[in-house]
């Protein structure tokens, strides 16, 4: 297993912004909250505020929320419109959409000052199915290739369902204590038994490709979570369900301060299973959420020294420790014999 430090201290946050969350794609939202131009979502990612804005053309723009005078931020977090230009919060220094600096207003005459080496800076971003990503590492590879798995097994049907439901939730603990909660099922009989009536517990699976975690259990009649759970490197869950879907984003707040935010797309024609789905995703939350802060209370007590992982249960916590070991360059834990 990967030591307990990597699950407690500002040290371990940094270096997962640093080795992780600032090198991968990061879900923000969806091209329906940006419709029109100078619409935007802003959001902080790995600990850099960052914006995505639709410009006059239609395509979408990625910027770090950051002015080039004084680190001023442009906009503030959440989504809105900025009209035809971004204009800084703190001295009002205005940019195209594009990210070039059209006006340093009442700035003065400066020798040598050229607005053209001050533009924004920009940060890649990508959509899939209506989905946007934003990457701050400019040598990453395509979105495409993270997503490849989870396109190949999940029909698009449903990628014409509206945005109807968001929820956040705050959780104690250390967001890669949160993952590993998810990434396996081992604990369903224990903290959540009401899954048993929802699906067959008995016979949850776990495959992994690619960069995607793929789990599940057979649903049961009128099943309301039944289908296909999906995990995609480094801090997102897909909860695919028979009337709908909900992108699960897991960002580290603080070394041990997690936030879930919850994007819930549903059938308009099935708008009547809606209320029971989302009273399902509350209890199970609530569930974790309990589980996730007892696990970090101990992490943090210095008592356990770290454990082992079950070969039949934990293959999702296996390789995503391994792969949190690759990305921070650390010796990497002893891998189960059914990972393969």
């Amino acid at each position: 297993m990967l030591p307990v430090e990597l699950y407690r201290g500002d040290d371990a946050l940094r270096n997962d912004r640093e080795g992780v969350l600032r090198r991968t794609w990061q879900f923000l939202g969806h091209e329906t909250m940006l419709p029109q131009p100078g619409d935007y979502l802003a959001d902080v990612i790995g600990g850099a505020p960052v914006v995505a804005v639709r410009k006059p053309d239609g395509a979408l723009a990625a910027f770090h929320n950051v002015c080039r005078h004084r680190a001023g931020a442009l906009v503030a977090d959440g989504a809105g419109n900025c009209g035809e230009a971004f204009t800084c919060r703190y001295h009002g220094w205005k940019y195209a959409l594009d990210g070039r600096l059209r006006n340093a207003v009442d700035f003065g005459s400066v020798p040598g000052f050229d607005p053209r080496q001050y533009g924004l800076f920009p940060i890649r971003v990508e959509s899939w199915r209506g989905l946007v990503f934003v990457n701050l590492d400019a040598g990453a590879a395509p979105l495409a290739d993270l997503i490849a798995p989870l396109a190949a097994r999940w029909p698009d049907g449903q990628a014409a369902f509206p945005l109807v439901e968001r929820r956040t939730h705050a959780i104690a603990c250390n967001w890669k204590t949160y993952v590993e909660n998810y990434l396996e099922g081992y604990h369903l009989p224990m903290v959540h038994p009401e899954f048993d009536g929802d699906v067959v517990v008995s016979d949850y699976w776990t495959e992994i490709e690619g960069e995607v975690v793929f789990s599940g259990a057979p649903a049961r009649d009128a099943s309301v979570y039944g289908g296909l759970w999906a995990w995609l490197w480094p801090n997102l869950g897909v909860n695919v369900y028979r009337h709908g879907y909900m992108m699960e984003r897991m960002t580290a707040v603080g070394p041990a301060e997690t936030r879930l935010d919850y994007f819930y797309f549903f059938d308009p024609a099935q708008t009547q299973a809606l209320p029971e789905m989302l009273k399902f995703s509350d209890l199970v939350t609530a569930q974790d959420l309990q589980v996730c802060e007892e696990v970090q209370r101990n992490l943090e007590a210095g008592i356990y020294p770290g454990g082992v992982l079950s070969p039949k249960h934990e293959t999702g916590v296996a390789w995503f420790q391994d792969r949190i070991a690759r990305a921070l360059d650390l010796p990497r834990p002893p891998r189960l014999a059914v990972v393969g």
